[in-house]
C-alpha cells in the first residue's frame, strides 16, 4: 500500500458540487383540502390564516399594509399565509370566484390587485346595482353575481377574458367550495368580522391592522 500524500491532498483545491439555490417560498402555493390557497413553506413555524371579504375595506387596508413585510417573512420560510374566504354579498362572491379562477400560481397577485383597486371597482358595482335594481332582483342568483362582477370590471382586473370569466361563473363546484368556506367562517367558527386571523390555530380577536398583528407572529 502506497503512503497517502497528505501534503498534496491538503494543497489540492477542494471540488464541491454547485451550491443549491435557496427556495423562493414566495412562489410556492399549495391548496388545503377545503380549497384555501397557501403561500409559503408548508413546514413554516408560523401559520397565518386570514379570513377575507373582497368588499371589506378593512381587509383592503390590511393587505396594503402587510404586503411587503409579510412577503419578507414568507421568503425566509418562517411564515406561511393561508387565505380563507368569508363572503358577505353577491359582488364579493363574484370577486372571489374570479380571483380563485386565476389559478394557484396567480392567485395571490390577483388577490392583491383586487384589494388595491377596491375603491374603483366597488363604486362601479354599486352604481350598476342602483341603476339596475329591477333586473338584478329578477335574475337568478348566479346570473346576478355575474352581472355585478362584470359591471364592476373585475374579470379584466383579474386578467381573465370574457370566455374565461363566463366559465368561472358557470363552475358550480368552485362556487360550492367558496360557499362551504363561507359557512365555516360565519356559521361554524363564528368569526366576528373580516379580516379575522388565526396564528397557529389561535384566533386573534380585535386585530384588523398589520401593526396589531405583527407582534403576534413571533420572530
Amino acid at each position: 500500500m502506497r503512503p497517502v500524500a497528505w501534503a498534496a491532498l491538503l494543497a489540492a483545491p477542494v471540488m464541491l458540487g454547485a451550491a443549491q439555490p435557496a427556495t423562493d417560498w414566495t412562489r410556492r402555493v399549495t391548496q388545503t383540502t377545503a380549497g384555501a390557497f397557501v403561500l409559503g413553506n408548508p413546514a413554516a413555524r408560523t401559520r397565518l390564516v386570514e379570513y377575507v371579504s373582497y368588499t371589506c375595506n378593512h381587509c383592503a387596508a390590511f393587505t396594503g399594509e402587510s404586503s411587503q413585510p409579510l412577503k419578507a417573512r414568507v421568503a425566509s420560510g418562517s411564515t406561511a399565509v393561508e387565505v380563507r374566504h368569508a363572503v358577505r354579498d353577491p359582488l364579493d362572491l363574484g370577486a372571489t370566484l374570479l380571483v380563485r379562477c386565476a389559478g394557484p400560481a396567480r392567485f395571490f397577485a390577483a388577490h392583491e390587485r383586487v384589494f388595491s383597486a377596491q375603491a374603483e371597482w366597488y363604486e362601479r358595482g354599486a352604481r350598476y346595482a342602483q341603476a339596475n335594481e329591477a333586473a338584478l332582483t329578477k335574475a337568478p342568483g348566479r346570473e346576478r353575481v355575474r352581472m355585478l362582477a362584470t359591471a364592476a370590471g373585475l374579470p379584466g382586473l383579474v386578467g381573465l377574458s370574457p370566455a374565461q370569466a363566463a366559465a368561472c361563473f358557470a363552475d358550480k363546484a368552485a362556487e360550492a367550495r367558496v360557499l362551504a368556506m363561507t359557512d365555516e367562517a360565519w356559521a361554524k367558527r363564528k368569526i366576528p368580522g373580516t379580516p379575522y386571523f388565526l396564528v397557529n390555530g389561535a384566533g386573534q380577536d380585535n386585530v384588523t391592522s398589520w401593526a396589531a398583528l405583527a407582534p403576534r407572529l413571533g420572530s
